[in-house]
């Protein structure tokens, strides 16, 4: 599946949620979208773990 094709879909999930549920549903669907995004990317192992808690905290671990 293209990034495009998920960029649709992830579209049409934001705007459903907006129309039907509101601002609060959109916000919920966005939040719960980033959330997954990330499990999904830790998952995969493109980032590790200690990466996010740094990132957070403002730290750089490349140096």
């Amino acid at each position: 599946m293209n990034l495009a094709l998920v960029g649709l879909i992830a579209g049409m999930a934001l705007g459903f949620a907006g129309y039907f549920g509101g601002f609060a549903a959109f916000l919920l669907v966005a939040a719960l979208g980033a959330v997954g995004f990330v499990a999904g990317r830790v998952l995969e192992g493109d980032i590790e773990l200690g990466d996010i808690g740094d990132l957070l905290r403002g730290r750089d671990r490349r140096r």
